[in-house]
């Protein structure tokens, strides 16, 4: 984690630095004009990068080396349980399709919002109750 940080450290400065050479280039190719959308998009970038490099910074100090900072450290040691998962379970499917038509109706129109959205509710609610109902429940 300390590497990812150090990482998105470096690409936070890079960005600022190619920001800054984006709009002295662009002033000089076009007789001093600025142009706000790609200086901002990059500057985003930097302020981004720093976003993830402090948080992987601060969480590193508050949780330690982790196994992938160790130059001694085996592969079972960073093989941990990261939760339980239901194997056949068919409401992520459903929750992409329904969040696809929402995000689809940005381009079509309104109204399929008003479709996708009610689903992707019911897919949802499906999804984080699925373990909790009939001969699966815990």
């Amino acid at each position: 984690m300390k590497f990812n940080a150090q990482l998105m450290w470096f690409l936070a400065a890079f960005y600022a630095l190619a920001s800054g050479g984006y709009i002295v280039w662009y002033a000089n190719s076009y007789g001093g004009a600025f142009e706000p959308i790609g200086s901002a998009a990059i500057a985003m970038l930097a302020i981004m990068a720093a976003f993830i490099g402090f948080y992987l910074q601060m969480t590193q100090k508050r949780q330690g080396p982790v196994p992938e900072d160790r130059l001694d450290a085996r592969v079972e040691d960073g093989d941990f349980e990261m939760g339980y998962f239901a194997p056949w379970s068919w409401w992520p499917l459903f929750m992409g399709l329904f969040a696809s038509v929402c995000f689809a109706a940005l381009a079509i129109g309104w109204w399929m919002f008003f479709i996708g959205f009610p689903l992707a509710i019911v897919a949802l609610i499906g999804f984080v109750m699925e373990r909790s109902r009939g001969q699966n429940a815990h």
